[in-house]
């Protein structure tokens, strides 16, 4: 691992202002009342004025939650976050630690067994395992990769695994149990009428 900065555990949180209800600045003082480990803020399609307005609201209000951005390492640096997260299409990962250096975290999406290794060899701080199971959140997720890759990629691997994809109640402590390390389930979360309740009950299933 290329960093120290803050361990990457528990329920991790992304935002979707598309599937909000009360909106990305709301769902994220929610997620961080409820213990999140981790908030990503995922903006697709905000200007960069507008992306950067909205982060260093979130930034403040995790102050003591790891922050990271999704993609976009000006908006990271600008406000100071904690690291980014890129995925298999971004900029490369040599370039993005070049960029923001060895102290801050850089996670990295791995749809397989080979992405994930190559992940861990280049030095990334965790790997964001997609898609577990089958997801409409995000269209170009691929298909659904199941819980025995993942528990294959957590016997192989060193670095923490964070797991998302048609993630539900029902089925994280599957999840858990393959050795997830970290889980997200956007819609079951943004989608329900109580951010923070949802987030806790995910948040349970890791100390049973």
């Amino acid at each position: 691992m290329a960093s120290s900065v803050k361990k990457i555990s528990g329920y991790y949180f992304i935002t979707d202002s598309a599937l909000s209800r009360a909106g990305n600045i709301s769902d994220v003082k929610n997620a961080v009342s409820a213990g999140a480990g981790v908030v990503q803020y995922r903006n697709k399609a905000g200007s960069t004025l507008e992306m950067y307005r909205e982060a260093l609201i979130l930034r403040k209000a995790c102050r003591n939650t790891v922050f990271l951005v999704n993609d976009r390492l000006d908006i990271a640096l600008s406000v100071n976050a904690d690291g980014v997260h890129i995925g298999q299409d971004d900029l490369p990962f040599q370039k993005a630690r070049e960029m923001l250096g060895k102290s801050r975290i850089i996670g990295v999406t791995a749809h397989n067994l080979k992405e994930a290794l190559k992940a861990q060899r280049l030095g990334a701080d965790y790997i964001g395992f997609s898609p577990v199971f089958s997801t409409t959140t995000k269209k170009d997720a691929g298909k659904p990769a199941g819980t025995k890759l993942l528990a294959e990629i957590k016997s192989i691997v060193s670095i923490p695994v964070v797991a998302i994809g048609g993630i539900t109640l029902s089925n994280a402590p599957d999840v858990i149990v393959a050795g997830a390390d970290s889980l997200c389930a956007i819609s079951a979360v943004i989608c329900s009428r109580d951010v923070r309740a949802q987030i806790k009950k995910f948040q349970a299933l890791f100390e049973l």
